[in-house]
C-alpha cells in the first residue's frame, strides 16, 4: 500500500504472477508507475529484478502486504542529509498489526542502530518495507540470495551489517499486517533450517572477521541444537544425522578458530 503525501522520484511495480488484477488496476489508477513482470516465483527474484531496473541511486522497498506511513521516506532522505551523506542505510521503526488489531512486538524485536552486526545473528532485525538503501551497497555486498525460500532478507542484511553501520528512524514508519494465509514465514516450518543455511553460506563464502566468524559459529551451533532436538521429538532420524554432522563440523572450525 502506498500512500506517501509527496512526490518520490520513480515507483517500480514488479508483479510477481500475480492473480488478482494487479497490472490492470494500477495501469488503470497508476499510469506513471513503472510495471515488471516477473514470472519466476520468489520474493528475491522480485526485489532483486528492481533493484536492477531502479535508476534512483536510492532504493526503497514496499511488499504487499505492508503500508508505508506518511513522511517515511522525508524522514530518511532527512536523516540522510543531516548525515552529511555519510548514511548509506536507514530503516525504521513499525506497527504490527493481524485481524485490524494491533500486536505487541518482544524486547527481542527492538530495532537497532549503528554496528548491529552481532546483535542480528539471531534473527532478522530489518525490515525490508522499512529500508532505504544507497544502491552502492548492492554493488558492493550483492543482492538477495534467491536460493532461500525464506530469510533472505536476514542473510542480506548480516553481509551488509557485517561491513557497514545502519541508521534508524525511531518512528513508526511502516504497518505489518500478519496473519496472511501466503506468508512465506508460516509457509515452511523451522524457519532455523533456513537461518543455518544462510550463516553456513556466509561462513563458507564472505570474508568476515575473526571474531564476527566466532560469533556467527556460536549461533550457528545454537541453532542446530534446536533442530536436532526438535527432529529427535518428531522421530526425524534423517534430519538428526544430517544435523550432527553439521554440528560437528562447526564445531571443529569454531575450535580452531579459538586456538
Amino acid at each position: 500500500m502506498l500512500k506517501q503525501s509527496y512526490k518520490v522520484d520513480e515507483v517500480i511495480v514488479v508483479d510477481n504472477n500475480s492473480t488478482d488484477n494487479t497490472i490492470k488496476v494500477i495501469k488503470e489508477k497508476y499510469p506513471e508507475v513503472i510495471i515488471l513482470e516477473e514470472k519466476i516465483q520468489g520474493v528475491s527474484n522480485a526485489r532483486n529484478k528492481g533493484i536492477l531496473n531502479a535508476r534512483n541511486k536510492w532504493i526503497a522497498f514496499l511488499d504487499s502486504d505492508d503500508e508505508w506511513m506518511p513522511q517515511k521516506i522525508e524522514l530518511q532522505v532527512n536523516n540522510v542529509k543531516k548525515s552529511k551523506n555519510k548514511v548509506f542505510f536507514i530503516h525504521t521503526n513499525e506497527i504490527w498489526m493481524m485481524n485490524d488489531k494491533f500486536l505487541n512486538q518482544k524486547k527481542k524485536h527492538k530495532k537497532l542502530e549503528g554496528y548491529i552486526f552481532e546483535k542480528s545473528l539471531n534473527m532478522c532485525t530489518i525490515s525490508p518495507s522499512s529500508v532505504l538503501i544507497n544502491d552502492e551497497l548492492f554493488k558492493k555486498y550483492g543482492v538477495f540470495n534467491d536460493r532461500l525460500k525464506v530469510c533472505e532478507d536476514y542473510e542480506l542484511w548480516l553481509r551488509i551489517t557485517s561491513k557497514v553501520p545502519v541508521s534508524l528512524i525511531k518512528k513508526p514508519c511502516v504497518i505489518k499486517y500478519g496473519g496472511h494465509f501466503d506468508q512465506l514465514s508460516k509457509k515452511y516450518w523451522g524457519i532455523d533450517r533456513f537461518r543455518v543455511k544462510a550463516l553456513e553460506k556466509l561462513l563458507l563464502y564472505y570474508k568476515l572477521k575473526i571474531e564476527q566468524k566466532k560469533s556467527m559459529l556460536s549461533v550457528l551451533l545454537n541453532k542446530i541444537d534446536i533442530i536436532i532436538c526438535g527432529a529427535k521429538k518428531r522421530g526425524n532420524i534423517k534430519v538428526v544425522r544430517i544435523y550432527n554432522f553439521k554440528k560437528k563440523y562447526w564445531s571443529n572450525k569454531l575450535r580452531l578458530l579459538n586456538e
